[in-house]
């Protein structure tokens, strides 16, 4: 194992051009990158695939080192290689898609922008087919396979989007008469004598029958029917 001095060394006869610099570095950190890879095993990208991705991320934290910060070698080189690795599955994605299919996709793009700078209008599917000499259900399928999957833990594109996930950007159910009597209930609820509001809680939180509310509080399951009646004509009252 090389320590600070002999890394150091390495790293600017690297930097100068120095090949076999590179490959003793690499050498003597290979238990590093690999420790790092196995973090990204099975996403859909064989080992040796990730070995040269983590290898490159190395060979550009080799670049990149800047002695001066004062921080470790191999702290600046972890997130460089873990980059790598990331950027390539975020770009590629695990969804693998041949290269004839990506150029079909490219090509049609290409063909739909002509075509509505052109028509003013895009092309529908059939007309793609009839230029590509394609099947309509080929054109569809080579169109899906360009369009990536987006997670919903991500954040958007723009500035006031970035530390907002898609998830807490999508538009919920707008069903405003549910929230009024969502509202109208709670307020109804409130106003319940202590026990009634117990016997609600059970009853429809809980999901408790009438016999478990009333050995709960200690009653008859008669006066838990009646008290429960009663209580769903208040409530009736207040929605109507």
């Amino acid at each position: 194992m090389l320590n600070e001095e002999e890394t150091l060394a390495l790293i600017r006869l690297a930097k100068a051009g120095d090949q076999s610099a590179k490959e003793t570095l690499l050498t003597h950190n290979t238990s590093l990158v690999k420790s790092i890879l196995r973090r990204y095993l099975g996403k859909g990208v064989e080992y040796d695939d990730l070995y040269q991705l983590a290898c490159m991320g190395f060979l550009k934290a080799i670049t990149g080192f800047d002695e001066t910060f004062g921080v470790r070698f191999s702290t600046y080189a972890v997130p460089m290689i873990a980059g790598e690795i990331k950027r390539f599955l975020r770009d590629d994605g695990s969804v693998k898609v041949s290269r004839v299919l990506k150029k079909t996709a490219r090509d049609l793009n290409r063909y739909i922008e002509t075509y509505a700078a052109e028509h003013g209008e895009q092309p529908t599917v059939k007309e793609l087919a009839e230029a590509f000499g394609m099947d309509e259900g080929e054109v569809v399928f080579a169109l899906g396979s360009a369009r990536m999957p987006v997670s919903l833990d991500e954040s958007g594109e723009y500035r006031d989007e970035k530390s907002v996930p898609l998830a807490e950007r999508l538009p919920a159910k707008d069903d405003q008469d549910e929230m009024i009597e969502h509202m109208v209930l709670k307020e109804a609820i409130g106003k319940l004598p202590e026990r009634e509001k117990k016997i609600v809680f059970l009853r429809y939180f809980r999901d408790m029958t009438q016999s478990e509310v009333a050995r709960r509080i200690g009653v008859s399951q008669v006066q838990v029917s009646r008290i429960e009646s009663k209580i769903m004509g208040k409530f009736k009252d207040e929605l109507l």
